[in-house]
């Protein structure tokens, strides 16, 4: 028995060794996380290290008048209802005046038509998110890749990531959404009354290698959204080039929503 048992371990020695030896012979690239990106900087198959960002080219989301693209597409696959009042609306992406979004950025030299113009705000994924700080119950966190999530299932209502924000970016469902929502889509989840909501990216479309519905959407290619570390990255590149500004960029939360002048 003991020689059997000597045989054995030997065995699996020589086993273990010529697996050890195989993989000393494999490239190290092939043992580490992969990331592959589409031309426009979006990874296809993972979310490691990436930085999302949006730019936002105001020129070019002006040239069509009451514009709803992006609204539309992301009302429709996130399940946002439509109460019909302004005091019960959900909200993930809308428009606002330029003098309003830009209260601190607008003067009497900004274009007349700049600050007629409707601005498309939504989650700034702040680097800094305040709003992360005052949840007590973990129910909005920051992922690695910078996108502030939201646990409907943590979230008891107490509504103090709404006061934190001060972009205004997240609403509270005071009543039953589900019965509000035109066409429900099974791929998203649906929310219950006394939660918070708000942008997400489209991290599930992300996870898919898909790029946000907003972007996806827009018919001005007024939206440009990608991973600001890619070395392709289109929104790299527009940052790069372009001159931006961000919403209260004051207030230390460093957004991740860029605008372009």
């Amino acid at each position: 028995m003991n020689k059997r048992g000597r045989m054995d371990r030997r065995s699996f020695l020589k086993l273990a060794g010529l697996s050890f030896t195989g993989l000393a012979f494999q490239p190290l690239a092939d043992l580490l996380p992969k990331t592959v990106f589409a031309k426009d900087g979006l990874p296809t198959e993972t979310l490691a290290l990436q930085k999302w960002a949006m730019a936002v080219d105001l020129n070019l989301c002006s040239k069509k008048d009451n514009c709803r693209d992006c609204i539309d597409a992301c009302t429709r696959i996130h399940n946002i209802p439509d109460f019909g009042n302004p005091k019960d609306e959900i909200k993930w992406i809308w428009t606002a005046p330029y003098k309003d979004v830009f209260k601190d950025q607008a003067h009497a030299f900004t274009k007349e038509i700049l600050l007629k113009a409707p601005v498309p705000v939504m989650c700034n994924h702040c680097e800094h998110p305040p709003c992360v700080k005052v949840c007590p119950t973990k129910a909005t966190w920051k992922r690695e890749d910078g996108i502030v999530m939201m646990d409907y299932h943590r979230c008891i209502g107490c509504r103090y990531c709404m006061a934190a924000c001060p972009y205004g970016a997240r609403s509270f469902n005071w009543r039953n959404p589900r019965p509000f929502i035109k066409s429900i889509n099974e791929g998203f989840p649906t929310r219950t009354k006394g939660v918070v909501e708000k942008c997400n990216f489209c991290e599930e479309r992300l996870a898919k290698g898909l790029m946000p519905a907003c972007v996806e959407a827009c018919s001005q290619k007024a939206l440009t959204f990608g991973d600001i570390r890619a070395p392709r990255s289109k929104v790299k590149a527009l940052l790069s080039r372009r001159y931006s500004i961000q919403r209260r960029a004051y207030l230390g939360t460093e957004p991740v929503v860029y605008y372009l002048l």
